[in-house]
């Protein structure tokens, strides 16, 4: 017999021992209880949306300072249940130019009635209409990880 039929039998007895270990190992664990896994969907089935969780969302704030000179506003209150469709905005309920004044809310920039092309529009633009794409609530969470962000130079 060569050297390489050798090697070859040799590793055809490490492999059938290592299977051997593998069948044990698994016929252990198949005789305990199963694990129970929870996915990140909580068991809705696929077919299915689960509904949006306002997740760190607190009561109303004072109107937050902005970081940087393009920043949008934060929402200085709880957004819970806002609906917000291509029917329907709840934020314009107050923020809408006709509303702000009696709701005591912040007006629409006047940036939200123009077109992409820079042409003024009757009412918000499409691209602006849903408020919670740029605009998010404001929480007094601290930050997950250290940073030495500076407020820009103008805003200090």
């Amino acid at each position: 017999m060569n050297v390489r039929n050798l090697m070859l039998i040799v590793a055809l007895a490490l492999g059938a021992a290592g299977a051997l270990s593998l069948a044990t190992s698994t016929a252990t664990a198949a005789d305990e209880a199963p694990v129970a896994i929870k996915g990140l969907r909580g068991g809705t089935p696929l077919n299915q949306d689960n509904p949006p969780v306002a997740s760190h969302q607190e009561r109303d704030h004072p109107v937050g300072d902005r970081d940087f000179v393009q920043m949008p506003p934060l929402i200085p209150h709880n957004t819970a249940n806002y609906q917000i469709t291509k029917n329907f905005n709840k934020c314009m309920d107050c923020h809408a130019w006709q509303r702000a004044k009696a709701s005591g809310a912040t007006k629409v920039s006047v940036t939200h009635f123009r077109s992409r092309e820079g042409q003024e529009l009757d009412n918000i633009s499409p691209r602006r209409y849903f408020c919670t794409q740029c605009h998010v609530p404001q929480t007094d969470a601290k930050p997950l990880v250290a940073n030495e962000f500076r407020r820009a130079r103008g805003l200090q």
